[in-house]
């Protein structure tokens, strides 16, 4: 077998894509988010006239425009890879996908690249109604974009509408079969929250480092970390319900997936535990040093208490996804949604009691869960697409029938150049936003501020002397 440093052209392809995609995906994760909340603070000023929010607006929308750019950058390196190492995939299922594909390109990207340049540098030059029309169309379109991709990625899970030809193409029978696919509600709401809460907890972070170095005067900084906290408290409760209710979902058209997500190597006759650690042994078929709580594994799978289920055992092993990695990323991700929701109340505590702004461990803990949505957006988007594995169309394709024929070497290569690359131009990239973030925003001056202490130039044809009094100008 043509193999580099051990590992085929498929496993290396895989590698490549895996990496790309997550590189690719903490931009749009961030820019959704952020969109949204520039555009609150944009309608916040405009409504309230405060210039805390306008100050906030302006230091966003500088970190917004340098991810917005990375996110594009790295979507379009992805994107090739369909061609180069996918062609097989993009040949078969390109009748159905391709579509969606070129639809967020002409109602989402066109729809924020035109508005884009106008929310960034129009306000002056348009006003201050259509820079808001701008700055709505923007985050618009961020959630457009992400529809149409979650459509397609859905898709890939829980196919439906369509039928296959004589080449053996999936092509499209009922587009909106094709487009709300089963699973794409759920995947829909559950992902574009994460991205809410990433950004959160990124605004979140930003306000704890600026208040913990004793900027607490500076009244953006105060709104900023409020703000997030107020995000923190409401959306993360929400978060786990709405994870919840798609994990109900991919129990029913994916069981397998939830299986590994939830290391039931074994069936159960009357009872399903629920497996809070352990380590999977996926070639003994056990879960070593399982710590488990009897019973509960039922309910929240929406069955009875003494209810049975058919585990890996009964699932055969070439059809298996890699249960040492499903089962803990998604113990990562879920494990982060709490945490996010224990700083959220804890926020909420500290607000009741007057010392949101006074309370250092609470900051201490939001700078610490700063980049904490990135990390839960990763770890979910593992979880997900591997325990889809074997399949890259769920039931319909595998993954080893969809790579190019390529050789290992060229595949590991260009793998090679990936990682050096992206480390090298994204990591410069991310080090200017993090340079960019710690800056403080540009504080208010109070309505009670006294005069220039120097008079001179401000009354035409006077100035003032050390005497105090003012003389004619020479």
């Amino acid at each position: 077998m043509d193999t580099f440093m051990g590992l085929d052209a498929v496993v290396l392809a895989r590698i490549q894509f895996g990496f790309t995609v997550a590189f690719h995906f903490i931009f749009p994760a961030f820019t959704i988010g952020l969109a949204s909340f520039l555009m609150v603070l944009n309608g916040w000023y405009l409504w309230s006239k405060d210039q805390a929010y306008l100050n906030l607006f302006n230091y966003w929308v500088k970190i917004f425009a340098i991810t917005f750019a990375m996110g594009v950058v790295s979507g379009i390196v992805m994107s090739y890879q369909f061609g180069t190492n996918w062609s097989v995939f993009s040949d078969r299922t390109g009748p159905v996908l391709g579509p969606l594909m070129a639809y967020e390109v002409l109602t989402a990207f066109f729809l924020e690249a035109g508005f884009l340049g106008i929310m960034l540098f129009g306000r002056d030059k348009v006003g201050n109604g259509l820079h808001m029309v701008a700055t709505v169309m923007v985050a618009v379109g961020t959630a457009i974009s992400a529809t149409w991709i979650l459509s397609v990625n859905s898709w890939m899970h829980t196919p439906a509408g369509f039928g296959v030809n004589e080449a053996g193409q999936f092509v499209p029978e009922d587009w909106w079969q094709v487009i709300f696919n089963p699973s794409f509600p759920y995947r829909l709401v559950h992902t574009l929250t994460a991205a809410y809460l990433t950004t959160a907890f990124i605004v979140g972070g930003v306000g704890a480092w600026n208040l913990l170095r004793g900027r607490r005067e500076n009244k953006s900084v105060r709104k900023m970390f409020s703000m997030a906290m107020w995000m923190a408290a409401i959306v993360a409760p929400l978060q786990i319900v709405f994870g919840h209710e798609q994990g109900l979902n991919t129990y029913e058209y994916q069981p397998t997936k939830v299986l590994a997500m939830e290391g039931h190597f074994e069936s159960y006759d009357d009872g399903i535990p629920l497996i809070l650690f352990g380590i999977p042994d996926q070639e003994a078929g056990e879960m070593k040093f399982e710590l488990a709580i009897p019973k509960i594994g039922g309910p929240i799978l929406g069955k009875g208490w003494n209810a049975s289920m058919e585990g890996l055992d009964t699932v055969p092993e070439a059809e298996q996804p890699p249960v040492g990695i499903v089962f803990w990323s998604f113990r990562i991700m879920v494990g982060i949604g709490f945490l996010m929701m224990g700083l959220g109340f804890w926020s909420l505590l500290s607000r009741f009691r007057g010392r949101l702004y006074d309370d250092r461990w609470l900051q201490r803990a939001a700078l610490v869960m700063g980049p904490s949505g990135l990390v839960a957006v990763i770890a979910g988007w593992i979880t997900t697409e591997v325990g889809r594995q074997p399949y890259v169309v769920y039931g319909e394709m595998l993954t080893s029938e969809a790579a190019s024929p390529l050789g290992a070497s060229a595949v590991g290569a260009s793998l090679i150049a990936f990682i050096v690359i992206y480390f090298a131009v994204f990591g410069a990239g991310v080090g200017y936003l993090i340079k960019l973030m710690s800056r403080e925003p540009e504080r208010v001056e109070p309505d009670d501020e006294p005069g220039p202490l120097r008079a001179a130039g401000i009354v035409p044809g006077t100035q003032m002397p050390p005497s105090g009094r003012a003389q004619p100008a020479e």
